[in-house]
């Protein structure tokens, strides 16, 4: 947990000086000192400084998405690379800073002109729009686009995938739906636009951390004119430096450049790339292949390269130096459903946490250099209230047969039982993880069939649908996470409360349902004492696997190819992965 951060937290009582404390962070970094930049190929030199830095503008950066896109709806979207992606086509009102190490964790004003400023003791928060920024017909943008943006990504029904921060913090009408089922409905009690320039976010209790909800996606304006709900995905409207040219959903798409952008109001982006040639459902070993050979420049996903060439980089000193190897905030886990009988019973969800060789999990993801450490609880440890512990121990970390299979015997199921587990398809590693359950659970007797969904709607339509998991057996569910922000709020609250998951699909929590830690939540929220409520976090933690309803895997790392095409490189610790908005090429 940096300073930076923290200060987002600090006490309620003070919340009045929160802005104030954060001010002055809106600089970019332009890759030309104080950073560390280098221009030479090595390995990790593009973690905590700018590998080949530069202000040369034009060119394409070329891009392979191993599936579809989530959405390209920034109302929608909850993929990291799509957050990260999305700042090249959209602006919020925040954003984190686009600088190599440490510094990326802190929050800047983008679509605003400064952090927020809270009244009220934190229960009301007001940001005013900078002059000048238009979308690419010309109209210019104003407050009352943000809070359109903001109402219509609560209805998730027409837009299932997303965080629910927004639609559980703010104020809302009762019964307010969004501005399509709740046509024409006063919404000012949750988000008021006194005028052009200015939107005042209303919540129903204080909540000092405001500004990591405002760096969100879903507060990138979109012009209700010009809003096709569920189809807006395929003709998103610029507020960035880049627009949509032939889209073709499902394939392809390019972002060419928005000559509506005034570089004059944005103090984050470089721009430097004429074009995005962005190609989807690409095969993954296929896209490191032809990322090694110069033919593509970006996995977009964010998420490493695959085993496959993972052994020819590591062991290749010339392929080996245009590799990063950044530690993340994030947990590759399992969900195990106790919606899907008998995994309502929990021990048989402890015969899992015993029966699985953890080993064999790290070994999916590339073992520890690739993949991560061998992971024991939900929050890794970069996140403030992580506690080491691990309920459920095995010799040298390979499972444990006999208490599996007594857990099997206080289940009922001593002979054993069939269940599904689902991966995402175009990530080999996933399927490698499932297989590895499968083998792994088949000598205590549990019959796991591996089966594949594709990843853009793998929350929405499958693996995140809780009548679709029931229906299919998918007792077992190959998961991901990692932090919104860096902080045990940011970690947890989308994954382990019970409160976000929807009947209709699209929660990233499939198996998570106990109230007792939904009033943990809650409580740990407004907190005010640091060291306690960062102990929060931790004990939450605990509840969550007394139950058993999380496999954790691995705590991860990654190892991403970087074309030796591209300039001004660096990972963004925010997201995990390059920062995509700051790219060149040469």
């Amino acid at each position: 947990m940096t300073s930076t951060r923290w200060r987002a937290f600090a006490a309620l009582t003070a919340v009045a000086a929160l802005g104030l404390s954060a001010c002055g962070g809106g600089g970019g970094n332009n890759g030309d000192g104080g950073s560390g930049g280098s221009a030479s190929a090595s390995f990790n030199a593009a973690v905590g400084k700018i590998y080949n830095p530069s202000d040369k503008k034009g060119g394409v950066i070329k891009i392979a998405n191993s599936g579809d896109w989530d959405t390209l709806d920034p109302g929608e979207t909850y993929y990291g690379y799509s957050w990260n992606f999305a700042r090249l086509y959209g602006r919020s009102l925040l954003t984190f800073k686009a600088a190599p190490g440490d510094a990326s964790n802190e929050l800047v004003p983008d679509l605003a002109t400064d952090l927020g400023k809270p009244t009220d003791n934190g229960k009301t928060w007001t940001y005013t729009i900078r002059k000048g920024v238009k979308f690419e017909d010309g109209t210019v943008v104003k407050a009352s686009d943000v809070a359109y943006a903001v109402a219509r990504s609560i209805d998730k029904e027409t837009f299932p995938n997303g965080p629910a921060y927004f639609d559980a913090m703010l104020n809302w009408p009762a019964g307010y739906k969004g501005p399509y089922k709740s046509k024409g409905v006063d919404f000012s009690s949750a988000i008021s636009t006194p005028d052009d320039s200015t939107i005042v976010f209303h919540l129903k209790q204080p909540f000092a951390g405001f500004d990591y909800l405002a760096q969100l996606t879903q507060t990138m304006p979109v012009p209700e004119a010009k809003d096709k709900g569920a189809q807006y995905r395929n003709s998103v409207v610029s507020s960035g430096p880049y627009k949509f040219a032939d889209l073709q959903p499902g394939k392809s798409f390019k972002l060419v450049r928005n000559d509506q952008w005034d570089q004059s109001t944005d103090d984050q982006r470089k721009a430097l790339p004429d074009e995005y040639d962005v190609s989807l459902n690409v095969n993954a070993d296929d896209i490191d292949n032809r990322i090694l050979s110069g033919d593509l420049d970006l996995d977009v996903a964010g998420t490493g390269a695959q085993p496959a060439a993972l052994a020819r980089v590591l062991n290749d000193p010339s392929l080996k130096s245009n590799t990063d190897n950044p530690t993340i905030a994030r947990l590759w886990y399992t969900s195990i459903n106790p919606t899907v009988k008998p995994f309502d019973n929990i021990h048989c969800r402890k015969a899992v946490e015993y029966g699985m060789d953890r080993v064999s999990y790290q070994t999916a993801y590339g073992g520890p250099i690739a993949g991560g450490a061998l992971a024991t609880t939900i929050l890794p440890p970069q996140i403030p209230g992580y506690e080491k512990f691990d309920l459920y121990a095995t010799p040298d970390s390979k499972g444990d047969v006999a208490k599996a299979k007594d857990e099997l015997a206080q289940c009922g199921q001593p002979n054993g039982f069939k269940t599904n587990i689902s991966y995402r398809t175009e990530r080999p590693k996933e399927k490698a993880t499932a297989e590895a359950f499968q083998q792994a659970l088949s000598k205590i007797g549990i019959d796991a069939t591996p089966k594949g969904y594709p990843q853009g709607d793998y929350f929405s339509a499958y693996a995140g649908n809780p009548p679709f998991v029931v229906k299919n057996n998918l007792g077992l569910v190959v998961n991901g996470w990692g932090a919104d922000w860096n902080d045990g709020f940011g970690f947890l609250s989308q994954i382990v409360d019970s409160r976000v998951i929807r009947e209709t699909g699209g929660s990233s929590n499939t198996s998570v349902r106990i109230p007792a830690v939904d009033k943990m939540l809650d409580a740990a929220q407004v907190e005010l004492d640091q060291a306690k409520r960062e102990s929060d976090w931790g004990a939450i933690d605990k509840a969550v696997m007394e139950q058993a309803v999380i496999y954790p895997g691995v705590d991860a790392k990654s190892v991403l190819l970087r074309s030796k095409n591209l300039t001004n490189v660096f990972v963004n610790d925010s997201y995990g992965m390059y920062d995509y908005m700051e790219m060149g090429v040469k």
